[in-house]
């Protein structure tokens, strides 16, 4: 039991870190349920790039080498040269070339989308404007850069503090309700305070991973310079020194296929041309995914000396890029299917709900008392009742935290299984995640729409 010193110190964490974050967490969620479809509404609106169907008349289709993909692009953009190329993931039928000015532009950057099986240029992908970039750039880094990430990584900092409290607080407030319970015949603040203490409760495991791992993505330019003075470094030691190349680079084909007979076990992730962030002025960084549901989601870079083609050096990710690379997929919900999409978009929609019922409930708290509506003699009645009910004896002990935490540790439970199955196994393990996840957003839907009245 908490004392009432204790029990205000969480109250005032709760309140404050709440009030401060809540406007930005409630941007981060509706900007972030159109990015749990962008591929779809890539393809309502057309900007997004697909393959054409080709009959081949070989068992297995033909691909033209990346010597031929770079031409294709500069013929596109001739002023720029090559910045990275990648393939999206589980499509191996279209190059995605970024070309710019210098290896560390930021601005201007153009992109040409090449069939790997014809050559073909089938788009220019925009990549500075259109509605999915405002969406992106507004969820990444508020239009601001680097301090627009750090800050909004400030703010999940503080969600999290407001979800710990949260939790600690949940058991003093509904300690004497049953799971599930909402007091709709008291007044609307009451209402709106079991459901906001119910719908937090029931997805507070996703919301904190959501909330981690979206903190977690702030800190990826720190991380990466980071790895570029440490481990980079180390791993371009011998070319300390040597004036940068200029002018005509040796074959990308070449040292890609340097790569794969390394990695045989492995597919080709992206490249990056020498000068950019994830290379030496001096080699191709040509970084390898694995084939199964983890490791594809992580990257082993190998240089490879961008005039000889000679592979130079190749180590493992250290640990922190590794737990920014997977903390991606556990904070966009790209993987699990379609049904994960869905489940995304309803426990992000039950989250603004959780966000704008607290907000409402701290404006409600600081209203003139001529603005609170009075009870009518009903409603005195029924309150009257309940009084008398929360008097009642509490059940022993251990009853009573099944009774408190029962429900909650086993959606919590559910929670983690559903994130984590789909994140390690193949298509049989995505029915578990849906299962997993399925559950807490049936409960916050039940618990919104109707949930339990209270004793009689």
């Amino acid at each position: 039991m908490l004392s009432k010193q204790t029990l205000r110190t969480w109250a005032w964490l709760h309140k404050w870190s709440s009030i401060v974050s809540t406007v930005f967490m409630l941007l981060l969620c509706i900007t972030g349920l159109p990015l749990v479809f962008q591929h779809e509404i890539g393809h309502w609106l057309g900007t997004a790039v697909k393959a054409p169907a080709i009959l081949f008349t070989s068992a297995e289709a033909p691909r033209v080498s990346l010597d031929e993909v770079m031409q294709v692009a500069r013929q596109r953009f001739p002023t720029k040269g090559g910045m990275f190329v990648s393939q999206e993931p589980g499509d191996d039928k279209i190059w995605f070339v970024t070309m710019s000015d210098t290896p560390t532009s930021e601005n201007d950057l153009k992109q040409v989308a090449v069939d790997a099986r014809s050559g073909a240029a089938l788009a220019e992908p925009k990549l500075d404007r259109g509605f999915m970039y405002v969406i992106r750039t507004l969820h990444i880094e508020l239009f601001a850069g680097l301090a627009g990430k750090l800050f909004l990584g400030f703010m999940g900092l503080l969600m999290l503090a407001a979800l710990v409290s949260g939790v600690v607080l949940y058991a003093p407030f509904m300690r004497r309700l049953r799971f599930g319970e909402v007091r709709r015949e008291k007044s609307t603040r009451i209402k709106w305070l079991d459901l906001h203490n119910l719908l937090g409760i029931v997805t507070v495991t996703w919301v904190f991973v959501v909330s981690a791992t979206g903190m977690i993505n702030t800190w990826a330019d720190l991380a990466v310079k980071y790895w570029q003075s440490d481990q980079m470094a180390e791993m371009v030691a011998p070319y300390k020194g040597l004036p940068p190349l200029k002018g005509q680079l040796g074959s990308l084909e070449k040292a890609v296929a340097a790569a794969r007979a390394m990695e045989p076990d492995m597919k080709i992730g992206f490249i990056a041309f020498p000068g950019t962030v994830f290379s030496s002025e001096h080699h191709y960084g040509v970084f390898m995914r694995g084939k199964t549901p983890l490791t594809e989601k992580l990257f082993k870079p190998v240089l490879v000396d961008a005039l000889t083609g000679e592979i130079t050096a190749s180590r493992e990710l250290p640990w922190y890029l590794s737990a920014l690379l997977l903390s991606q997929p556990l904070h966009f919900g790209d993987y699990g299917g379609a049904p994960m999409q869905w489940l995304w978009a309803l426990l992000d929609s039950v989250t603004i709900v959780v966000l704008g019922s607290g907000l409402y409930l701290w404006l409600a708290k600081k209203a003139p008392a001529h603005q609170t509506r009075p009870q009518t003699q009903a409603a005195k009645a029924v309150a009257a009742k309940q009084l008398v009910l929360d008097r009642r004896p509490l059940s022993p002990a251990f009853a009573q935290f099944l009774s408190l935490w029962g429900w909650p540790i086993l959606l919590a439970l559910l929670s983690t299984i559903g994130l984590v199955g789909a994140l390690v196994g193949g298509d049989s393990w995505h029915w578990l995640s849906w299962i997993g996840l399925g559950m807490p957003g049936a409960a916050a839907v039940w618990c919104g729409l109707r949930g339990r009245s209270p004793r009689r």
